[in-house]
């Protein structure tokens, strides 16, 4: 009995850390399905935008730091092309959505950002910066069959612009 209860504690802590820690989704996943709140308490469900938008999903850790408003500028500043190409640049960080609001208010951002306070979104992507609440800087193009097309993984916003041109425009290639 005592081993059927240890094997049982073992099988129960692996299952919850997988969830807990998941894997960064790569190129050919099907991207995680999550429900969260935008700025403004909406529901924001990922699934909504499948098969209608190629949804540029971007993790990064705090607004109002260096850093994260460089990236959240240049995105917004590219949202124009980005929206020929039919994609959808949607933002996720631990803030909160009053946090967010003030972002968007101070640098005109013309994209949601998602409230994950808890890092549950984090978390299903592998995102999470390991024992803190904050978002590695992880970026994931979302093809309109619900794939993941490409992941860019690298603290320089530029990096992230760069890469995700490229793997845009690869999308009108195929």
């Amino acid at each position: 009995m005592k081993t059927l209860f240890t094997s049982l504690l073992v099988a129960i802590s692996l299952v919850f850390s997988a969830t807990a820690f998941a894997a960064i989704p790569k190129a050919g996943d099907t991207a995680p399905a999550f429900v969260g709140k935008d700025q403004d308490g909406k529901d924001f469900n990922l699934n909504d935008l499948i098969g209608k938008k190629v949804v540029l999903l971007y993790f990064y850790p705090k607004d109002f730091t260096g850093g994260c408003t460089k990236e959240a500028c240049g995105f917004r500043d590219r949202v124009a092309d980005l929206q020929k190409n039919d994609v959808q640049v949607v933002g996720v960080s631990f803030d909160t959505a009053d946090s967010h609001q003030k972002f968007i208010s101070t640098y005109n951002l013309n994209f949601p950002l998602l409230a994950d306070p808890d890092g549950k979104i984090a978390d299903v992507y592998g995102v999470r910066m390991q024992g803190r609440n904050l978002d590695n800087r992880v970026s994931f193009l979302i093809g309109l069959d619900g794939k993941i097309v490409h992941v860019t993984n690298s603290g320089n916003p530029d990096v992230h612009f760069a890469e995700m041109k490229a793997a845009i425009a690869g999308l009108k290639t195929s």
